[in-house]
C-alpha cells in the first residue's frame, strides 16, 4: 500500500471501522474525534490487569478481579425491578453474579450450569457473600479475558469494551508508513518507527511512560510537523516578489533626534530589521514582540514614515477604537503636519466616512488608523505598502495568511504583540513569521513597585489610595468576578464598586464583561479624561491602552490569576513618568504555587522570564495568549516536559531551510498532523 493510501486510511471517517455506525461516530465527533487518526491520540489513562485469576476466598472487595467459577443455580425472580442472580462457586467458596436489565436467555447462554467460566468485574460483598454486579467480561475461553485491558476516559454512550475493541482494530490494521526522518534524527529515539511507537503507546503497561523513546518520537513528530507547515508558509510568502521600498535614512535620523526620549538598543535593532525587510524585494511578514511598555508602537510608526516616504500608504489596525485613537493622536503629535493622517471610526459621521474612503482611494491619506473595519471590502487603498496590526495574538495562522494575501504583493505586514511567549512556544505559534523582540524598557520608565497585602488589611490600601488621589493620581481596581458566586468566595466588581463609591462618591467608574462596546469606550474615555479617579474593572483592561495618569493598580484575589495575566495587568500602570505601584491582595490561605507566583512577580518585571515561570507552574495550555493564538493544543508534546524536542525540531528546520532540502518525504507527516486548509496549497 502506498503512503498516500495509508494516510487516506488514517484520515478516513470513523464509520470505516467495524462496529462503528453513525451513532457511535457522532458521539466521538462531539469530542472532536473525526478520523481514525484522531482516535490514536485518545490514550489509555490506566489499565486493568485481568491476566491473574483469584480464588473466591482471596477476593478483595472494591477491586476489579478475575475468577474461575462454575454456575450451579439460577434465581430469576418474577417481581419487577429485582435483579436476576446466578449462584456460582469454586473449591474455596461461593459468589453471586447479579444482572440488572438482562434477559434470562442471554444469562443462561453466557453462564451455563455446570460449565467452567471465567468472569471479571468489580468485587462486592452483600449478606455475607461475594458478588459481581453486571460483570464486564464473561467467557468460557479464558484467553479472551485473562489479558490487560486499557481504561480510557470514555465518551458517554460508549462502553470500555467497545472502546478497547475499536482501538485494537485500528492498531491491528495500522499501516507501516515510509520513514520521514533522517537517520540522525532517529538516533534520538533509538531508531523506533512511527508504526512501532503507536503500538507501544497503546500497550497497557506503557501508560504514563512520557520519557520513553516511543513517546518522545511521537511528540517530536507533532512538534516538527507544526514547524514544517510554518516554514512552508514563510517560504511561500518570501517567494512573493515586491517593489523595494526606497527611503532616505537621514530623514529617519532627523525624526529620531526630535523625539523627547532616546530609543533603546532593542528598539533600534528591531527598527533596522524591519527596514531591511522593507528595502528588500521579498514581502515582509514580521512579528514585533515586546514586553508591556517596551515601546513597540514608536518603532512601528517610524517604519510607517519610511514606507510613506517611499510613496506608499500605511494602515494601522488596533483591537479597540480607544487604542486606535490613542495611536492616531501619538502619530499626530510625532509627525505634526508633515504627512496626511486620519482615523476611521464607527463614531465618524457618514460624510466623514465617505470622505476618508474617497481620499484613501485617491491616495490623499498617507496613514490611516482604525479597528478591523479598515480591512472591509468597501475600503480601497490606492497604494497600500504596509499593514500594522496591534495586539495580534488573537489572530491564528489561517487569519494571518489571509491578511498577508489581502494586502497584495507590494504590501508588507508587521504584527505587534505585548504578550511575551516562552521560547519553546515562539516557533510553534509564530513560526510562519520573522520575529523581532524588544526586551529592554525605556530608561525613563520606572519599574512598578509590587506589594502583597492581606485582604483583611484593606483599610491600609484605602488610606494609601486616598493619599494618591489627593495628589491627582488615578487607580485601577481589578476584581475577577462580575457577580457573587456561592461556590467561589471571590469579590465581585459590582460589590466592590458600591463599596468604593461610598468612600469616594461620584469618583468611581465600573467596567465588566457585560458592558457593551460603546459604553465601554465611553467609560475608558471618561477615565482617561479624569472624570473618575478609580476604575473598578474585571480583567478586560489588559489590552495596551495608555493611561499616563493611572499609577496605582489594586488586584484582588491575585492568587487566582496566572503570572502572565498579573504581569499584563500590572502593565496598565507605570506608563507615565510617575512612580507606580501594584498591590496584590490575597486571602490568608495561599497554596504553595500561589505563594511562588506572587514571589516571582515581586522579584521581576521581565515579561519573558515571567511567562517561562508561568508555564512551569501552570502548564502551557493556560498561559496568557496561548488559547487565542490559533495554535491547536498538542496531543502529546509538552513544552516543559519535552523542551529538548522543541530545540531539536528548531535546529532541524533551520538545517532543512539553509540547505534548501526537498521536503517531499514529509508530505505524509504534514497531511496527518496538520489537517488545516492552509496546507492544501503546500502539500
Amino acid at each position: 500500500m502506498s503512503n498516500k493510501k495509508n494516510h487516506n486510511y488514517l484520515l478516513s471517517d470513523l464509520t470505516k471501522l467495524k462496529g462503528v455506525g453513525n451513532k457511535i461516530a457522532n458521539l466521538l465527533k462531539k469530542k472532536k474525534v473525526n478520523t481514525i487518526f484522531d482516535l490514536l491520540w485518545k490514550l489509555p489513562k490506566s489499565y486493568t490487569d485481568r491476566s491473574k485469576t483469584s480464588n473466591i476466598e482471596d477476593l478483595k472487595i472494591g477491586e476489579v478481579q478475575t475468577v474461575n467459577i462454575i454456575p450451579y443455580k439460577y434465581n430469576f425472580p418474577r417481581v419487577r425491578n429485582l435483579p436476576n442472580r446466578v449462584l456460582c462457586k469454586d473449591d474455596t467458596g461461593n459468589l453471586d453474579c447479579i444482572f440488572f436489565n438482562s434477559y434470562e436467555g442471554y444469562i443462561k447462554k453466557i453462564l451455563p450450569i455446570g460449565k467452567k467460566v471465567v468472569v471479571s468485574g468489580k468485587i462486592g460483598f452483600f449478606r455475607n457473600k461475594y458478588q459481581i454486579t453486571n460483570p464486564k467480561y464473561i467467557s468460557e475461553d479464558s484467553s479472551v479475558i485473562k489479558i490487560k485491558h486499557n481504561q480510557y476516559s470514555l465518551t458517554e454512550g460508549i462502553t470500555e469494551k467497545l472502546y478497547n475493541k475499536i482501538i485494537k482494530q485500528i492498531i491491528k490494521d495500522l499501516p507501516k508508513l515510509d520513514e520521514w526522518h533522517s537517520k540522525e534524527i532517529l538516533k534520538n529515539f533509538n531508531n523506533i518507527s512511527w508504526h512501532d511507537s503507536i503500538n507501544k503507546l497503546h500497550q497497557p503497561e506503557n501508560v504514563g511512560k512520557y520519557k520513553s523513546s516511543f513517546y518522545e518520537r511521537l511528540a517530536f513528530d507533532e512538534i516538527f510537523s507544526s514547524y514544517l507547515v510554518h516554514s512552508e508558509i514563510r517560504k511561500k510568502i518570501k517567494k512573493i516578489k515586491k517593489n523595494k521600498k526606497l527611503f532616505d535614512l537621514d530623514k529617519q535620523k532627523e525624526l529620531i533626534k526630535k523625539l523627547d526620549f532616546k530609543l533603546t538598543k532593542d528598539q533600534m535593532k528591531s527598527l533596522n530589521e524591519v527596514n531591511k525587510d522593507l528595502i528588500s524585494n521579498q514581502k515582509m511578514f514580521r512579528l514585533l514582540q515586546g514586553d508591556v511598555g517596551s515601546g513597540k508602537t514608536i518603532v512601528a510608526l517610524i517604519a510607517s514614515i519610511n514606507v510613506i516616504n517611499s510613496g506608499f500608504q500605511v494602515a494601522v489596525m488596533a483591537p479597540t477604537e480607544i487604542l486606535a485613537r490613542q495611536h492616531y493622536l501619538l502619530a499626530k503629535k510625532l509627525f505634526k503636519s508633515s504627512i496626511r493622517i486620519d482615523l476611521l471610526s464607527s463614531k465618524s459621521e457618514y460624510k466623514d466616512k465617505k470622505r476618508i474612503l474617497d481620499e484613501l482611494n485617491e491616495n490623499k491619506i498617507d496613514l490611516i488608523f482604525g479597528t478591523h473595519s479598515i480591512f472591509q471590502k468597501k475600503v480601497k487603498f490606492k497604494n497600500l505598502g504596509l499593514i500594522v496590526i496591534d495586539e495580534q495574538h488573537k489572530f491564528g495562522v489561517n487569519q494571518r495568511k489571509k491578511l498577508s494575501d489581502k494586502g497584495g504583493n507590494n504590501c508588507d505586514v508587521l504584527l505587534m504583540s505585548a504578550t511575551p511567549i516562552p521560547r519553546t512556544l515562539t516557533m510553534t505559534i509564530y513560526g510562519d513569521m520573522d520575529i523581532s523582540i524588544i526586551r529592554e524598557k525605556p530608561q525613563s520608565r520606572k519599574e512598578v513597585k509590587t506589594y502583597t497585602k492581606l485582604e483583611t488589611k484593606i483599610d491600609d490600601v484605602i488610606k494609601f489610595i486616598k493619599k494618591e488621589i489627593d495628589m491627582g493620581n488615578q487607580v485601577f481596581w481589578v476584581c475577577p468576578l462580575i457577580e457573587e458566586s456561592k461556590k467561589i468566595d471571590h469579590s465581585s466588581v459590582i460589590k466592590k464598586y458600591k463599596f468604593l463609591n461610598e468612600i469616594f462618591p461620584n469618583k468611581v467608574g465600573l467596567l465588566h464583561g457585560k458592558t457593551d462596546q460603546i459604553e465601554k469606550e465611553l467609560i475608558l474615555n471618561n477615565f482617561l479624561n479624569k472624570k473618575y479617579d478609580i476604575l473598578v474593572s474585571t480583567t478586560i483592561i489588559e489590552v495596551g491602552i495608555d493611561f499616563p495618569n493611572a499609577n496605582i493598580i489594586v488586584i484582588e484575589n491575585s492568587n487566582k490569576f496566572g503570572l502572565s495575566q498579573l504581569h499584563q495587568l500590572r502593565g496598565r500602570v507605570g506608563r507615565g513618568h510617575k512612580q507606580s505601584t501594584c498591590i496584590l491582595m490575597f486571602k490568608s490561605s495561599l497554596t504553595e504555587n500561589a505563594k511562588k507566583r506572587l514571589r516571582i512577580l515581586k522579584k521581576t518585571n521581565d515579561g519573558f522570564k515571567i511567562s517561562e515561570e508561568d508555564m512551569k507552574i501552570r502548564g502551557y495550555g493556560d498561559i496568557l495568549g496561548f488559547k487565542q493564538s490559533g495554535l491547536k493544543t498538542f496531543k502529546l508534546a509538552d513544552p516543559i516536559l519535552n523542551e529538548n524536542l522543541f530545540f531539536i525540531a528548531e535546529k532541524e528546520i533551520k538545517r532543512i531551510e539553509n540547505s534548501d532540502e526537498d521536503i517531499s518525504r514529509f508530505r505524509t507527516l504534514m497531511k496527518l498532523y496538520d489537517q488545516a486548509d492552509i496546507i492544501n496549497d503546500i502539500v
